[in-house]
């Protein structure tokens, strides 16, 4: 089984160096590259192809928002991952609009780097508590869109509906065709219908539909949950209980762990 290629990136070589010794701990990760700007994160991901990229949202020449956008847009096999030490809900929906699988607070890497990164690798969404919490409740009191106000089913058929529930709790093409019964070809052919349909350009766009129009939600212990009562242990969503506000201080503790 290969190791799975990380790409770290962010302008602060301490803060890249904390980020390098938490991602050590797994002896089946490999650090394939590190990148100190935007442009430079995205000659990187060009030359090694990594599975998931480690990015800050503050980079110099080009944003890590602008960049994740380059890079779903491109690459869209790679998994973004963007660190923030803002808890904003606007940077939280600018990261989940450009493509990122999962947003995670500086202040909280210390202790969710990893899981985060395993999560995402593996297809899933991870947000850490405070951001899940603000774009969830932001997008419940939102204005409802016009597939809710019609009702899903005068758009989608009862299989698509069905689909849509899977791919939300983070399943894969293989596992909705195994799941289903159904081909992988099918299932591609469902979801592409679904997009059209809906209006929607990414899997990202599909989960916050399905959070919107309560086919699937965040249970208290931050694990999605279907519209029928299906808890599942989907990557993607925040574990921590720190309910401190994030600030500039944050990259404090990933310095602390770049000096161990």
């Amino acid at each position: 089984m290969k190791n799975l290629k990380i790409v770290i990136a962010d302008d602060h070589e301490i803060v890249r160096g904390g980020l390098r010794s938490l991602l050590a701990t797994r002896c089946d990760w490999e650090i394939s590259g590190e990148a100190q700007s935007g442009p430079e994160l995205l000659e990187l991901v060009a030359r090694v192809q990594p599975d998931v990229v480690v990015t800050d949202i503050a980079m110099p020449e080009m944003s890590g928002i602008e960049v994740t956008r380059r890079i779903v847009a491109r690459w869209p096999a790679v998994k973004v991952l963007i660190l923030t030490i803002y808890d904003a809900e606007t940077v939280a929906r600018e990261a989940l609009e450009a493509g990122a699988r999962g947003l995670v607070l500086k202040s909280d890497a210390a202790s969710e780097l990893v899981m985060a990164v395993q999560s995402v690798s593996r297809g899933g969404f991870y947000f850490t508590q405070r951001i899940s919490d603000m774009v969830v409740r932001g997008f419940l009191q939102g204005s409802e869109p016009e597939v809710r106000r019609n009702g899903r089913g005068a758009l989608l058929t009862a299989r698509e509906n069905e689909m849509v529930e899977e791919f939300a709790l983070g399943r894969t093409t293989r596992q909705v065709a195994e799941a289903l019964g159904i081909s992988i070809k099918t299932v591609e052919t469902h979801r592409n219908n679904i997009m059209r349909k809906l209006g929607l350009h990414s899997i990202t766009e599909l989960v916050l539909f399905a959070i919107r129009n309560r086919i699937v939600s965040l249970d208290k212990g931050g694990e999605m949950a279907s519209g029928a009562g299906r808890t599942v242990a989907v990557p993607g969503v925040a574990l921590s209980e720190n309910g401190a506000g994030a600030s500039a201080s944050d990259e404090h503790g990933l310095a602390a762990k770049a000096e161990t």
